[in-house]
């Protein structure tokens, strides 16, 4: 039986450790915003690119928060008017203060590599990091969170940490609840002037100004990285909120964050997806998903502030804003934002943190004048600081000759170039079979494939070259089987014939796809009539569409047997 024991803990210390746990709990959710930012740019980045930019994303993480914890958090307390030692390798802080503190740089961090992505050098990315980890952020958060590196512990319903430069500079404190400027709109920032100065990836603009649509290779991957940062993002917007107090305010102050987050992630969304329909007559997909974040990086910085109907003005803005503001950034300016960054977290963000005094709860704010002319300059010293460090350090970058890969490299993908492995192998021997499910002979034993070397071909050999549609790979195989000709070569190609083009879109953009994806098949016989492989072939890869694809026979003029050393029709 267990006995009852009496409760030790008063309700303050119980409170204490509650809110620890609770600013523990939102801290890991926040984390998991890597695996969404991993995805989300994984799949707006062409295949060659995958694994340079999912290694960036685990690198910020690995590289950042170690820098934060050894050089950012003394630096945050210098910048603030105190000692380097104050910092936590020093052992002068709380270590869960630090990690919530840690997340979200790690988040402004990592928000940059979309913007480079296909063309920085993964050094140069990551010599940024660590500058910006080391000094960058910390300099911000001293700028406004003052009082801590992170934004949890103050009264509930209250703006946290604005005892900074701007309530020193104009009187009255810069209002960023949970980091829409000082972590996102800071990211979107940092992340343009490093591309504007590392220049556009090859082949995006032509030389007569034209713009080259390079679609991301997987929307699935966007779509899904995007819906768990919108998850993980509750872990932002009411992870700050918690203050648990006895008398249920801080309840009270969960629900309303929850509210104002929750629905200005839909209006992003809509007024996103509503912008593309108007301009392009379709819904763009990919512009629905970055609206959705647009909404949610412009509520961040006033979600415990604003009203309801503020969280829906607020939220379609952002997401309206978001179609207009990356086609003049790519455009006009001919910067090449390769994950939207700035359009989804810097201006978004930027947006949030300047309507805050117009759709305020009632008593939010002393005068809408003082509080707009404070988010104001708090937006300039926040984006100057972060414009101005990003674009000394890039610059400093391209002029050794270390900011941007080689035009080979580029070329060739930094998969390759940059780690030495293939995210997606081309066909294989196992991958060929595993993918379309064919088979590879009619032989009882499979491990024997049965050769040619007869002479129905009037002791000549035949190449039987085929250009067929890819999903019919796996009846070819059949079918060839079938005849007794279960030997071929098979190579992925593109090319243009009588199919007609067709029309795709990115982010709102269309563009024409006039070389289609075919499958290229060879096969090599002599005791097996070309005539019968040719039939077998085209009756599989029928569909009675356009685009069925073509088989050619062609005389071999010679064959040798590489191990054997056999010439002519015996070498096949």
């Amino acid at each position: 039986m267990i006995e009852t024991l009496p409760v030790q803990a008063g309700a303050e210390a119980m409170n204490a450790a509650i809110e620890e746990t609770w600013i523990l709990t939102v801290t890991f959710l926040i984390f998991f915003m890597h695996a969404g930012f991993a995805m989300l740019e994984a799949g707006q980045v062409r295949s060659k690119n995958v694994a340079n930019q999912l290694t960036k994303n685990m690198l910020t993480w690995a590289v950042g928060v170690t820098v934060f914890f050894v050089i950012g958090t003394g630096i945050e307390a210098v910048a603030s008017g105190g000692s380097f030692g104050a910092g936590m390798a020093a052992g002068g802080g709380d270590y869960v203060n630090w990690l919530y503190g840690a997340v979200f740089a790690m988040t402004a961090a990592t928000i940059v590599s979309g913007a480079v992505a296909g063309r920085a050098k993964l050094r140069a990315y990551i010599t940024y990091t660590f500058l910006l980890a080391a000094v960058i952020y910390p300099v911000i958060t001293a700028f406004t969170w003052s009082s801590g590196v992170y934004p949890v512990g103050v009264e509930a319903g209250t703006t946290p940490g604005t005892t900074g430069l701007v309530e020193r500079l104009v009187g009255t404190a810069f209002a960023d609840f949970a980091g829409g400027m000082i972590v996102h709109a800071m990211g979107g920032i940092a992340g343009l002037t490093a591309a504007a100065i590392l220049g556009p990836r090859m082949d995006r603009y032509d030389t007569d100004g034209s713009v080259n649509i390079i679609p991301g290779h997987s929307m699935t991957f966007a779509v899904l990285g995007t819906l768990m940062l919108c998850f993980g993002w509750y872990g932002f917007n009411v992870g700050t909120a918690g203050a648990f107090d006895i008398g249920g305010a801080g309840v009270d102050t969960l629900g309303q964050v929850a509210m104002t987050t929750t629905v200005a992630m839909g209006m992003g969304a809509i007024g996103s997806a509503a912008v593309s329909l108007f301009r392009s007559g379709k819904v763009d997909t990919l512009y629905t998903a970055n609206g959705m974040l647009a909404g949610l990086a412009a509520i961040t910085a006033i979600p415990n502030s604003t009203t309801w109907w503020g969280a829906f003005v607020v939220g379609i803005l952002a997401g309206v804003q978001l179609p207009i503001v990356f086609s003049f950034v790519s455009n006009r300016l001919r910067i090449d934002d390769v994950c939207a960054v700035f359009p989804v977290h810097g201006s978004a963000g930027i947006l949030g943190v300047l309507l805050m005094p117009f759709v305020a709860l009632p008593g939010a704010v002393d005068s809408v004048v003082n509080q707009f002319i404070a988010q104001v300059v708090g937006v300039v010293i926040i984006g100057g600081w972060t414009l101005t460090a990003t674009a000394v350090i890039w610059y400093v970058f391209k002029m050794a000759g270390q900011a941007r890969v080689s035009p080979d490299h580029e070329r060739d993908g930094l998969d390759v170039s940059e780690h030495g492995v293939d995210t997606y192998p081309e066909f294989g021997d196992r991958d060929a079979i595993a993918t379309d499910g064919g088979h590879g002979s009619t032989s009882d034993d499979d491990d024997i494939i049965r050769t040619d070397g007869g002479r129905p071909n009037g002791d000549e050999i035949r190449m039987v070259m085929a250009f067929v549609r890819p999903d019919k790979l796996s009846e070819i195989k059949e079918g060839l089987a079938e005849i007794g000709a279960p030997s071929l070569t098979v190579t992925n190609v593109s090319g243009r014939g009588s199919q007609p083009a067709k029309t795709g879109q990115w982010r709102g953009e269309e563009y024409s796809v006039d070389l289609h994806q075919k499958v290229k098949i060879e096969c090599v016989v002599n005791d097996i009539p070309a005539g019968d492989v040719a039939e077998a072939i085209s009756e599989a890869a029928k569909t009675g569409e356009p685009g069925d694809g073509k088989v050619f026979v062609l005389p071999v003029e010679e064959a040798y047997q590489i191990r054997t050393g056999e010439v002519g029709p015996d070498a096949v």
